[in-house]
């Protein structure tokens, strides 16, 4: 393994990581395998612990678009979506071609990924939809948890998203590049 550097907002350099070195320190059990982080630009950032209606919200998306799914598409719920080789993020779905397959998915192949934000919205409105961005993720979902609307990110630059929208619960949605997944978050099953 090369060790390489980064230089931390603090002016202090850091210890930076590849995926594969995280992937083999779980695999190791240095780090556990449903530890919750993600790996921006090398360094490993804690993710916030999941709340019940984070947790509610992504039951009934994935009940919704499991129904929906076309057989040349695949919905995957928390999967580990690798941006480049020192960069991985852990969206609540990616949704993307069946022939591109796990070891295929990228930023270029992804169709839609989708964040529910609970107590993390400014969090993955800011920075986080900022990274997906910059990596050329074509279309991001934020949904809030609470309200079930959703702000829709489409043409992704350097800087960000050139298109934001957000939509009311009650108003359909259909992503760009997978029109089966439309969606009316105000029609979602929640589990009690």
């Amino acid at each position: 393994m090369n060790a390489w550097t980064l230089i931390a907002a603090d002016g202090l350099p850091r210890r930076a990581f590849t995926v594969a070195e995280v992937e083999a320190m779980v695999r190791a059990g240095i780090l556990a395998e449903d530890e919750r982080i993600e790996l921006i630009d090398g360094e490993l950032i804690p993710m916030a612990p999941k709340g019940s209606r984070h947790e509610t919200v992504k039951i009934a998306l994935n009940l919704h678009w499991s129904r929906l799914c076309p057989d040349d598409m695949v919905v995957a719920p928390g999967t580990t979506f690798r941006l480049a080789p020192d960069s991985y993020l852990e969206p609540d779905f990616v949704i993307f071609p069946f022939a591109v397959g796990v070891d295929g998915l990228g930023p270029e192949t992804a169709l839609l990924a989708v964040e529910i934000a609970d107590t993390s919205l400014g969090y993955d409105l800011g920075r986080k939809a900022a990274i997906y961005a910059r990596f050329g993720v074509a279309e991001l979902w934020v949904v809030e948890a609470w309200t079930l609307a959703v702000h829709v990110h489409t043409d992704p630059g350097p800087d960000g998203y050139r298109a934001i929208a957000i939509h009311a619960a009650d108003r359909e949605i259909v992503p760009t590049r997978a029109a089966a997944f439309a969606l009316r978050p105000a029609a979602l099953r929640l589990p009690a």
